[in-house]
């Protein structure tokens, strides 16, 4: 999960695997895959860049626990 921020500058916390697209025009618009549409004030490059983190977060704490190191 990410952290982002509402353009309210509420925080808040959204599941990766939600997101289906990430539009730019001016403001930055998540579309989840509940139909559920966001804006954040972080960009579509920001974005994208915390998804991916966090995905290699997962992949390292995977490959971590198959070569039963911890």
């Amino acid at each position: 999960m990410i952290q982002l921020t509402r353009l309210n500058h509420e925080s808040f916390v959204v599941n990766t695997d939600l997101i289906v697209l990430v539009e730019a025009n001016p403001d930055t618009v998540l579309a989840l895959s509940t139909g559920e549409r966001i804006r954040v004030l972080e960009s579509s490059e920001e974005v994208v860049a915390k998804a991916i983190e966090y995905k290699r977060e997962i992949a390292r704490g995977s490959l971590r626990l198959v070569h039963g190191r911890e």
